[in-house]
């Protein structure tokens, strides 16, 4: 794959930019710009390198970027042109950005004609949005065939960062599963067993995988003791937060998606604070990543920068660290 870096010369270049701006809005307001600004050093790069950029993305609580394009400027530091059609786009001044590109036919089912019409005029493709590579959309599979694709900077190091995580010896490495889509879960612990030290479960993951074959293997580690409400197992229980929370202070590599049980209610909240603190202070090489997971870190009042790698990947994560290929990665190989 080329990196965005290998390009030698970027003056006057006309870039197609596929960035992450899929980020919480509500009432028109950006409530986490945690994904926006992890775009930032990419989009500088190029801005000061002489490149003009055209940037595409996509919004899952807002149907337009209309109303917050001031504020992605901001959070941004750039002066931001907003478009709505491709002839507009493709006359770009500086920085343009697209309007959401789910909003245009053909981008989910990976439409030829839409990835034709939007590479049209433009020099080179960077793909900077690694939450999306798993999925299969123009404007990150089909872009590659008309146009020269490139590795961007937060791409790279997501791609770097995750691959260590797979590969390193599975003495001390410990995987951390939780959350509630046990489908994306259990390929992830899959992977891993017979490549980790420790895999610790908790939430419906940890909850549904007791009547499982994997739950029987000696590096996976289901909960003791719950905190049970109406019938439920809504958080880890007391012991087996501490049990885990020992397991984590002696890793030097923890990877953690999905928190223990229903952080969201302060109830259920204590098994994933134990787990958060516990991979925040601990002197591992630490990765994390997922919505509910970096939300759940958040409540718990502890600083992202605690932690080595915070992936912007979701699905992509869990994708990635269950062995699949991703077709956003794929097209640029």
């Amino acid at each position: 794959m080329r990196l965005i870096r290998s390009v030698a010369d970027l003056q006057n270049k006309r870039v197609l930019l596929r960035a992450d701006f899929d980020v919480p809005v509500v009432n028109n307001k950006i409530i986490d710009s945690f994904r926006i600004e992890k775009q930032k050093e990419n989009l500088q790069y190029l801005i000061q390198h002489g490149a003009r950029v055209g940037i595409i993305a996509h919004a899952s609580d807002i149907s337009s970027f209309g109303p917050v394009v001031g504020q992605l400027g901001q959070i941004l530091g750039i002066d931001i042109n907003f478009v709505k059609n491709l002839e507009d786009f493709r006359n770009i001044p500086s920085v343009a950005l697209l309007e959401n590109i789910r909003s245009f036919p053909g981008e989910t089912s990976n439409d030829d004609a839409l990835a034709k019409n939007l590479a049209a005029g433009f020099d080179m493709y960077v793909n900077n949005a690694f939450s999306v590579c798993h999925r299969n959309h123009a404007s990150v599979a089909a872009i590659t065939k008309y146009v020269s694709g490139y590795v961007g900077l937060l791409l790279d190091e997501e791609i770097a960062n995750l691959q260590k995580a797979v590969t390193a010896p599975p003495e001390g490495k410990v995987v951390i599963i939780g959350g509630a889509k046990i489908e994306t879960k259990i390929p992830v612990i899959n992977n891993f067993m017979g490549k980790t030290q420790a895999i610790l479960t908790g939430g419906v993951v940890g909850n549904e995988i007791r009547d499982k074959s994997m739950a029987t293997h000696p590096e996976v580690a289901r909960p003791i003791d719950d905190v049970i409400s109406e019938g439920k197992r809504l958080d880890i229980g007391p012991r087996t937060a501490g049990l885990y929370a020992k397991i984590i202070s002696q890793a030097n590599m923890v990877i953690w998606n999905g928190p223990m049980g229903l952080f969201e209610d302060e109830r259920f909240f204590h098994g994933t604070r134990i787990v958060a603190e516990a991979i925040a202070d601990s002197n591992a090489w630490t990765i994390i990543g997922g919505e509910d997971t970096i939300s759940a870190v958040k409540k718990s009042g502890i600083n992202l920068n605690k932690f080595k790698f915070v992936s912007t990947g979701g699905g992509a994560m869990l994708e990635f660290l269950s062995g699949k290929q991703l077709p956003g990665i794929t097209a640029l190989q």
